[in-house]
C-alpha cells in the first residue's frame, strides 16, 4: 500500500491550506523542510500532562506535518522521512522526552514503513516552554525521491 493510501485509511484528514504568516512547508532541491507543528493538547510534560498524553500530541503534530508535507507536494508517495525534531515542553525533572516523542516516529513508520522510507534520524528534546503553552512541536526534513 502506498503511503497516501495507508495515511488515508489510517484516517489522516488532508485538507487545503490558506499560506500564512510563514511557510509550513517549503521545497528546497529534492527535500521538504517543514515548519515546527504543534500539538492541540497544552500543558507540560511531567506537571500535568502524562507521557502517554504527550505520545498522541506528537503524533497529533506528526498528522499536521503530513497534511503540510501533501499541501506542498500533492501526495505523500515518492518521499522519505529524512529527520524529527521533537521539542517537548517539560517540567525540570522530566526524562521522558523519547518515549512523548515516538509517538510522531511510530505515525511515520506506520505511513511509510519502520525499516523503509520512515526510518529515520531524530532528536527528542525538553524546553522549559513552547509557544501559546502547547505540549509538544515537531518539525520534520523528508527527500523526495522521485
Amino acid at each position: 500500500m502506498s503511503p497516501q493510501a495507508k495515511a488515508e485509511q489510517l484516517g489522516i484528514v488532508f485538507e487545503k491550506q490558506t499560506p500564512g504568516y510563514l511557510n509550513l512547508c517549503i521545497r528546497c532541491g529534492n527535500q521538504l523542510i517543514t515548519s515546527g507543528h504543534v500539538s492541540t493538547l497544552k500543558g507540560k510534560l511531567g506537571a500535568g500532562v502524562t507521557t502517554q498524553q504527550g505520545y498522541e500530541a506528537a503524533k497529533d503534530c506528526a498528522a499536521k506535518i503530513l497534511n503540510s508535507v501533501w499541501n506542498a507536494h500533492g501526495t505523500l508517495d515518492g518521499l522519505r522521512v529524512l529527520k524529527l525534531l521533537g521539542c517537548v515542553n517539560s517540567a525540570p525533572d522530566f526524562i521522558e522526552q523519547h518515549l512523548v516523542i515516538n509517538g510522531a516516529s511510530d505515525l511515520l513508520h506506520e505511513v511509510f514503513g519502520k525499516t523503509e522510507d520512515g526510518y529515520h534520524a531524530r532528536s527528542a528534546v525538553g524546553f522549559v516552554s513552547l509557544p501559546t503553552g502547547v505540549a509538544v512541536e515537531v518539525e520534520a526534513i523528508f527527500e523526495v525521491k522521485s
